[in-house]
């Protein structure tokens, strides 16, 4: 009898401890999750990690975007919403005691303050209430972001002041301050092709004041930045056309011809002025036939190109042939070219030329004199784009 009163005592306890557990205290977590629509979403995922205790649960929203998971301990979660695979918010550290916890996520809502942290941030204009919601990796980020934004902005300031300085030099013939300004432009950004351009029309405007070694080491130079434009911005025209301009200087007549091929392809509308300028520099350096097949071209891209007409009539003249008795026969299309001038621009720059010039035609030529003041027909002036 004695032995089973010593056990009894064991048995009342294993008993109590089962008691105790029976009557553990549990809460719950409910919420509602809406879309970035505004409206309810289903079948998102609630994933609720319990921490300091092991313990997962999860649970998914319904029809009206509400969910409910009942029985949960007394503790600490964190409480993730999961859409499509892919965790998309979390509320961190939440005590759950005896009251019910609501945990609601509005995926719209979380958009637009995202947008506007954004925005902040690239404006450097966050307030204290964003720069709380923000973990350390992204303050550590916004801090390299704003260092950089700064870098930046203190390096286009300086790009821009070496770059309007060199165009402003470049305009007043001022040389040696634009290739200063334009070479510091380059080595501040290296990509951008509008300065490597400028620093070409630099040298190539140099090259029209030098002769011999000191022009072709100017053309040498325009030449390479002109390349460096051109590689950055291969479908500009006006860099092929500027660069043939500079070939021309140069008399690499072949490569200039390319270039202006090239920069035709590109700009098909534009045709008429490229051809015009290879029929322009082809007259200068006394290429006539070379010159003459340029203006047809240009005049056949562009039939309303005055110029070009009037230009076509100076380049059949200079083909003129004597006949025995001093009277000049030209060639067929001559009268054409300078009536078609007077056509377009009655009133142009070269409309007295043309008029002299089919005043002049069949009369004799005049070869031991000249009247005092007389100039020649004018010559074809190379444009730019």
């Amino acid at each position: 009898m004695a032995l089973f009163l010593r056990r009894l005592p064991g048995i009342t306890t294993i008993t109590l401890l089962f008691a105790g557990a029976a009557f553990a205290q549990t809460s719950q977590i409910e919420g509602v999750v809406k879309g970035e629509d505004g409206q309810p979403l289903k079948d998102a995922l609630i994933k609720i990690e319990r921490l300091d205790i092991k313990g997962n649960y999860k649970v998914k929203t319904k029809k009206k975007g509400d969910y409910l998971h009942a029985g949960l301990p007394l503790g600490k979660y964190k409480v993730t919403l999961e859409v499509d695979g892919k965790d998309v918010d979390f509320v961190d550290n939440l005590s759950l005691r005896f009251e019910p916890a609501t945990v609601n996520f509005d995926l719209q809502k979380q958009a637009a303050q995202r947008k506007a942290t954004s925005q902040a941030i690239e404006t450097g204009t966050l307030t204290k209430e964003q720069e709380r919601g923000l973990t350390p990796e992204q303050k550590a980020a916004i801090e390299k972001q704003t260092k950089e934004r700064s870098q930046a902005m203190a390096k286009n300031k300086a790009l821009n002041d070496a770059f309007n300085t060199g165009m402003e030099a470049l305009k007043a013939k001022q040389f040696d301050v634009a290739l200063q300004s334009f070479t510091k432009a380059g080595e501040l950004d290296p990509n951008q092709h509008v300065v490597w351009g400028n620093l070409a029309e630099v040298y190539s405007e140099i090259a029209k004041t030098k002769t011999g070694a000191e022009k072709d080491a100017a053309l040498a130079s325009a030449y390479e930045n002109y390349k460096k434009a051109i590689a950055l911005a291969p479908q500009d025209a006006t860099y092929y056309n500027n660069y043939a301009l500079a070939l021309a200087r140069g008399s690499k007549i072949p490569e200039m011809q390319e270039a202006l091929a090239k920069a035709v392809e590109i700009d098909p509308a534009g045709a008429g002025r490229y051809n015009y300028n290879l029929g322009a520099v082809l007259t200068n350096l006394g290429q006539t036939d070379a010159a003459c097949t340029a203006f047809q071209k240009a005049i056949a891209a562009d039939p309303t190109y005055a110029d070009a007409h009037y230009q076509m009539g100076i380049c059949l003249t200079g083909k003129a042939t004597a006949k025995p008795d001093g009277s000049l026969v030209f060639p067929d299309g001559t009268s054409q070219a300078f009536q078609k001038y007077l056509e377009l621009k009655p009133d142009g720059p070269f409309a007295e030329s043309a008029k002299g010039m089919l005043a002049t035609m069949g009369s004799k030529v005049e070869t031991t004199y000249t009247a005092p003041g007389a100039k020649k027909p004018a010559a074809a002036p190379a444009k730019k784009k």
